[in-house]
């Protein structure tokens, strides 16, 4: 015999269910087996400890920093963290310090974002060469600092003529030029910022070469945007090296225009430009044309990594001040195990509660609550590993906490829809005409409930920091879960139960018992009033159908009422 069109549907419904289930169980797989992903989710620092960074402010002798400075560097180190993929992390002050706390063990281009002060500059370059012998070990390491030799007081520190522009030579005084000569490049110190208006001594980040740049022309601080990829040719094709694109900002792209323009008509060494991060340069590359649309390309020797976490930083904004590491250390958890047992005991008492009622409440058709349950946690266990694993999610206490919340959301949608299907059946439908009614009535009702737990799942996590987004989260995903589970588990098995006997003929094991409706079975799922109950029974299920009426449904039963006793009147007279 041919299956009806709802079991079609509901066959369907199950075949994607399925499909989703086992999608989320591969990409899970893949993680694991490929490196960096797990079966289980990664713990948040409250559950787990991790490592706690604290930056003290580097600032002149007398000198404080201002709280405005504090919270604009904890507010550029917070889009670091959670731009490397690191959530759940904890960043604030403690007097003139600024505590970071991550969770797990970061790794070190997580480290170096938090650490670097990202202070940009472009220079002109004036003097460039190789850097002394004893700089460089012979594999092209840097070795031990040696002592630099004194340099003769007596040498004049005065340029020989009023510099003309950045990128005059006459800024190269004979003091300069033989600091420049004695200068090693494992002595550079990539906290100390130097005066903007001053040539600086200095070199490549690798050590292989060494500069005497200009006054700075540029500031990082007009860069407004900026991003990795891959280098690409006029013809379009990628060459396989890894850059920074730069966007200016109007005053940067006027300035960089300007420089271009006067670099452009020199040669040799004064045809670059230097991009200097913290102290070091990390290109100087040659000015072949003008740029005046104010994008630029920083090359070098990047790797994917270097060179978005080097975006990143310049994205985010270079930090008000410099810090230096004051101490790196590992944390403990600051909950422990025994607070996560506790949460998740907390969340099986309410889970068997839940059961319970339901059992009492439907019979036997509480268990497609629990099955449906099952499913709902199975969905959103396997998608905050896959988070975990792609994301860096952690999950906390606050999370466990909306994972509990989830429960109550989740039973509500069941007992929205049994109710509508009781409902319909008191009405005299048929059982499986009920099931359909009574979910097109119910679908209304459950979407606009997880809509409203959503958006404020959405506004909580966007205007939430810390251990309340990761609440908003998974409120958010168990949200949607449901939704997912409700269409395409629970109602799609309700379609099937209702062409069953145990159910179609309404046993008192059912949830749908005669008795219990205040209807009796007729044949062919269809119920009638049944003489055989008593007279207050069925008073008491017409009552409990009138209450859960509609507003319109409501209106529309007094209009009904009030047009049949305007007829009787009009016969009576």
């Amino acid at each position: 015999m041919a299956k009806s069109s709802p079991a079609k549907k509901a066959w369907r419904s199950l075949s994607w269910l399925g499909v989703i289930i086992v999608g989320l169980f591969a990409i899970n797989a893949i993680g694991v087996f490929t490196g960096g992903g797990s079966w289980t989710p990664k713990l948040a620092l409250d559950l787990e400890g991790g490592t706690q960074i604290i930056l003290a402010p580097k600032v002149a002798s007398g000198e404080t920093v201002s709280q405005e400075q504090l919270n604009q560097a904890v507010s550029i180190i917070r889009q670091r963290i959670d731009s490397s993929g690191v959530s759940e992390a904890e960043i604030n002050t403690s007097g003139q310090n600024v505590v970071v706390s991550l969770p797990g063990t970061p790794d070190a281009e997580t480290i170096n974002r938090i650490e670097s002060s990202a202070k940009l500059e472009f220079r002109p370059v004036l003097v460039a060469g190789q850097p002394s012998a004893q700089s460089m070990n012979p594999d092209g390491t840097t070795a031990t600092p040696v002592p630099t030799p004194s340099i003769d007081p007596n040498l004049s520190t005065t340029p020989t003529a009023k510099p003309t522009s950045p990128s005059d030579l006459s800024q190269v005084t004979p003091a300069l030029q033989a600091e420049f000569d004695n200068f090693d490049c494992s002595s550079i110190n990539t906290t100390n910022v130097a005066p903007a208006d001053e040539p600086l001594i200095t070199c490549e980040a690798d050590g292989s070469v060494k500069y005497i740049l200009g006054p700075v022309e540029i500031s990082g601080e007009h860069v407004s945007d900026a991003s990795s990829g891959q280098q690409t040719n006029q013809n379009g094709t990628t060459t396989g090296l890894w850059v920074v694109n730069m966007v200016f900002d109007s005053t940067g792209t006027k300035q960089f225009a300007e420089v271009t323009t006067r670099l452009g008509g020199l040669t040799g060494v004064q045809n670059q430009f230097a991009i200097v991060l913290d102290g070091s340069v990390i290109s100087a590359p040659s000015s072949n044309a003008v740029i005046t649309n104010g994008k630029a390309e920083i090359s070098g020797n990047f790797t994917q990594e270097s060179a978005k976490a080097l975006a990143d930083q310049l994205k985010f904004g270079a930090l008000p001040i410099s810090f230096t590491v004051q101490s790196n250390e590992t944390i403990s958890a600051t909950l422990g195990s025994t607070q996560l047992i506790s949460g998740l005991i907390a969340g099986l008492i309410g889970l068997i509660l839940v059961v319970i009622y339901s059992l009492i409440q439907y019979r036997s058709l509480g268990f497609l609550t629990v099955a449906s349950l099952a499913v709902a946690y199975t969905i959103t266990y396997l998608i905050i590993t896959i988070l975990s694993w792609r994301e860096g999610y952690r999950l906390s206490l606050a999370g466990v906490a909306g994972l509990i919340v989830a429960i109550g959301i989740t039973a509500d949608s069941f007992i929205v829809y049994f109710e509508r299907v009781r409902d319909e059946l008191r009405d005299g439908r048929g059982l499986e005409s009920s099931v359909e009614a009574g979910w097109k009535r119910a679908i209304r009702t459950i979407l606009a409930s997880d809509a409203v737990n959503f958006l404020a799942a959405a506004v909580l996590f966007i205007v939430a920091v810390g251990n309340v987004k990761g609440f908003a989260l998974t409120l958010g995903i168990t949200t949607i879960v449901d939704v997912v589970v409700v269409m395409l588990f629970t109602h799609p098995i309700l379609q099937l139960l209702a062409q069953t006997k145990f159910f179609g003929e309404g046993h008192k094991l059912s949830g749908l018992d005669p008795r219990a409706l205040g209807a009796a079975y007729r044949g062919r799922a269809q119920f009638r009033p049944s003489a055989a109950i008593a007279t207050t029974k069925v008073a008491s299920s017409s009552k409990e159908a009138a209450k859960r009426q509609t507003i319109a449904e409501r209106k529309a039963a007094e209009l009904a009422s009030a047009d049949s006793s305007q007829s009787t009147e009009g016969k009576n007279s």
